[in-house]
């Protein structure tokens, strides 16, 4: 009597239900590497973004607006956030010496920091998509290994003449390994994946808001009613 233990199944495998195994295999451990990647990628930028936004803070505070955007961001160490505002800081500084008027500046800055937060975005989702394919394919690769093995077990049944489930219990419980295995690949990657999706669009908000209040910073700046009242 056959024992449905995982070598004895792995054992009665035919090659292309160890073939999509094999497969399976490799997308969870590309799977597994996004995560592990992205993960410590997330960190490094919310700790940097952090740290960045305190430093700004504390520049516009002792020294406004010009002082901030004297002290550029080194793109490695400031996070996402940083690099996002450090770019319409550059635009500030540039359109300024460049003698543009108030309106221009601001509107390029707005748009430096528009694109700016775009490749962030772009970059924060680096990985995402592969995620997204192991969680929605995974469990249709295991599929196709049990409808093989199960065609297999009744083309055994078909050859030696004899019926019955126990002719065929062990070669469908093979089959249904792979669908088994399809499904532990394909959730991981399906929670992982909604999860950091949630948090690339909380990091997008943060964005956003601390875009909008920079631009709300470089208008008092170059407001010509603002200059007066002081």
């Amino acid at each position: 009597m056959q024992q449905f233990t995982l070598s004895e199944l792995w054992n009665h495998m035919g090659m292309f239900a160890r073939g999509i195994v094999y497969v399976l295999a490799l997308m969870s451990a590309a799977s597994v590497t996004v995560m592990a990647e992205r993960i410590v990628s997330y960190v490094k930028s919310n700790r940097d973004s952090k740290r960045y936004a305190r430093a700004l803070a504390g520049r516009l505070e002792q020294g406004g607006l010009d002082a901030a955007a004297a002290a550029p961001a080194e793109a490695k160490t400031a996070g996402h956030l940083g690099r996002t505002l450090g770019s319409g800081l550059a635009s500030f500084t540039m359109t300024r010496t460049a003698g543009a008027t108030a309106d221009l500046t601001i509107e390029s800055v707005a748009r430096a920091l528009e694109r700016q937060a775009q490749r962030e975005q772009q970059n924060l989702k680096r990985g995402l998509n592969l995620l997204a394919t192991v969680g929605s394919t995974a469990p249709f690769v295991g599929l196709l290994g049990t409808v093989m093995g199960i065609i297999n077990a009744f083309q055994q049944m078909a050859a030696t003449g004899s019926g019955g489930l126990g002719t065929v219990s062990a070669g469908i419980a093979e089959a249904l390994v792979t669908t088994a295995f399809g499904l532990l690949v394909a959730i991981p990657a399906v929670m992982a994946f909604n999860s950091m999706q949630g948090w690339v669009d909380g990091r997008m908000v943060d964005m956003t808001e601390s875009s909008n209040e920079l631009l709300d910073e470089v208008a008092r700046r170059l407001d010509p009613n603002a200059v007066r009242a002081r």
